[in-house]
C-alpha cells in the first residue's frame, strides 16, 4: 500500500511539475490588478530621477509608463536602490525592473529579459579644440580619465592610454575640461546627456566603438517563466517604437534616437 501511494504521489509531483496548468499566468494577474509594477532607482539621472518639483521622471520612467498604458493598465513605480533593486524581483516586490538593466549572460541565468530597447556605445571624448586624437590608436601614450574597473576603462588602457582614476563620468569630464587629461573614453547615452544638461561644455566625440564588446544593450528585467508577459511587453516595445511614442521620448532625453 505504501509503494502504491509514493509511486501516485510520484506521478502527481511529475504531471505538477510539468503542466502549464498550475504556472503563474503574472500577465492575467497584472491586467485583473490594473497595474504593471515597476521597479527602479529615482536616482539615475537621465533614466530615472526626480525633477525639481520632486516628480519621478526619466527615459525609463516615460518608457515605463508607455508599457503600461499599452497593456491596458497604470504604472506602479517602486523606487529602490541599485544594490537591491533586482532582487526586488525574487521577493514579488513588482513585476519588471526598468532600470537601463544591461543584457548579460549572467542574468539570463536567473531572470528573462525583454528584447533590447536602448544601445549605449563606447565614444572617445576629447576638448573641443583638440585635433591631435582623431581616434581610439591616437590614445597610446595619453592620460584618459576613467573608473579603473569599468569596461570603458579597459578599452582606453588596451588602446595604450595611460588611465587616470575617475569616480564616474562626470569626474571624468571635470578632469578633461580642466586639462588634466587628454582623454576620455566613456558612455555615449552619457555624452548625449551632458550635451543636453550642459551644451556650452567644451568636449566633443571623435570616435565610437561600435565592437559588440563595447556596446551594452539595456533591457526589461522580469521574472523567468513569464512567456506571456514578456510577449506582451516586446509587443509593446515595437508599438511604442512603429508609432513614433520611443522617438519622441529619446528626442526628449538625449536629443536623438537612441534605439542602436
Amino acid at each position: 500500500m505504501k509503494a502504491i501511494r509514493s509511486i501516485v504521489l510520484i506521478a502527481l509531483w511529475q504531471a505538477v511539475a510539468v503542466s502549464p496548468v498550475f504556472a503563474v499566468d503574472e500577465l492575467a494577474q497584472i491586467r485583473s490588478a490594473g497595474v504593471l509594477r515597476i521597479g527602479t532607482e529615482g536616482t539615475y539621472a537621465p533614466f530615472t530621477y526626480h525633477d525639481e518639483a520632486g516628480k519621478l521622471t526619466g527615459f525609463d520612467v516615460e518608457l515605463g509608463t508607455a508599457i503600461a498604458q499599452r497593456l491596458g493598465v497604470k504604472p506602479q513605480f517602486t523606487e529602490s536602490k541599485w544594490e537591491g533593486l533586482i532582487a526586488g524581483l525574487d521577493v514579488n516586490r513588482y513585476d519588471a525592473v526598468i532600470n537601463e538593466v544591461a543584457v548579460t549572460d549572467a542574468r539570463k541565468l536567473k531572470y528573462d529579459y525583454s528584447d533590447p530597447y536602448i544601445t549605449s556605445h563606447a565614444v572617445l571624448i576629447v576638448a573641443s579644440n583638440n585635433t591631435s586624437i582623431r581616434s581610439f590608436d591616437d590614445l597610446k601614450g595619453r592620460k584618459s580619465a576613467n573608473t579603473l574597473s569599468s569596461n570603458v576603462g579597459k578599452i582606453a588602457a588596451a588602446h595604450g592610454a595611460q588611465v587616470i582614476p575617475a569616480k564616474g563620468f562626470n569626474e571624468s569630464i571635470d578632469l578633461l575640461t580642466a586639462g588634466r587629461v587628454d582623454a576620455t573614453v566613456n558612455d555615449s547615452l552619457s555624452f548625449l546627456d551632458l550635451v543636453k544638461r550642459a551644451p556650452d561644455t567644451k568636449v566633443k566625440v571623435v570616435a565610437v566603438d561600435t565592437s559588440p564588446d563595447s556596446s551594452d544593450k539595456s533591457a526589461v528585467l522580469i521574472r523567468k517563466g513569464s512567456p506571456k508577459l514578456r510577449a506582451a511587453i516586446n509587443k509593446a516595445l515595437a508599438d511604442i517604437r512603429k508609432d513614433g511614442t520611443y522617438e519622441k521620448i529619446s528626442l526628449k532625453y538625449f536629443g536623438r534616437d537612441v534605439f542602436q
